[in-house]
């Protein structure tokens, strides 16, 4: 029988927590844009839309 990883479901729900942290912080700060559906996007900066422009 397989024995369960603790530690890759522990990290697993440190990530999860530290992302929800960020959405939060992000949004108190008004940078985080929401849908009406309740999905979060995150801004994109002006390097990551250079960087899709040139790629095409």
């Amino acid at each position: 029988m397989a024995r369960a990883n603790f530690k890759f479901e522990k990290r697993q729900k440190e990530i999860a927590k530290q992302k929800k942290n960020e959405e939060k912080r992000l949004r108190k700060l008004g940078l985080l844009e929401e849908n009406p559906e309740g999905e979060v996007e995150a801004p994109v900066s002006p390097a990551d839309e250079l960087s899709d422009w040139l790629s095409k």
